[in-house]
């Protein structure tokens, strides 16, 4: 991971539908340390398991990131670390770092499935400087925007 002063973390202030060049998108927003904002489009199935981690429900039948925890758990395993690391044309990239009797190992992983694993661990999401001041958006850009909850 890079210096600490290069990198800060940040909260998932909620997921919206947001219009996109291509339509209407599952948009998680990211909030940093002043109160800027980005998104990162996601897919539908990632968008509602962060609403669910968000908002603490369970689904009657584990989601793909409630059995990975699972697993994690039985296997004495834990998340460690989630670090948004990169974004190549338009697409961003993630590292998930998981660890077992003092042993870390870090995957590649798409932001969104980071995400859905930090809030269901508890651990800080954390994203390059570089990367959350070149994707800010206005608080504007949410008015009109439907909370990804009011779909449920």
């Amino acid at each position: 991971m890079p210096e600490e002063d290069e990198t800060c973390q940040v909260n998932v202030k909620g997921v919206y539908l947001m219009k996109m060049e291509e339509g209407i998108a599952p948009t998680v927003i990211l909030e940093g340390p002043t109160g800027k904002i980005m998104p990162i489009y996601i897919g539908h199935l990632e968008a509602l398991s962060i609403n669910n981690a968000l908002n603490s429900e369970t689904t009657p039948r584990p989601m793909t990131h409630d059995l990975l925890m699972s697993i994690l758990s039985r296997m004495e395993g834990k998340v460690e670390s989630v670090f948004i690391d990169e974004k190549t044309e338009g697409v961003f990239f993630a590292r998930l770092t998981l660890s077992k009797n003092d042993v870390k190992m870090e995957f590649d992983a798409r932001p969104s499935d980071c995400i859905a694993l930090a809030l269901r661990a508890d651990v800080p999401i954390n994203i390059k400087d570089e990367i959350l001041e070149n994707d800010i958006i206005s608080p504007e850009k949410l008015d009109g925007a439907k909370s990804f909850e009011s779909l449920l």
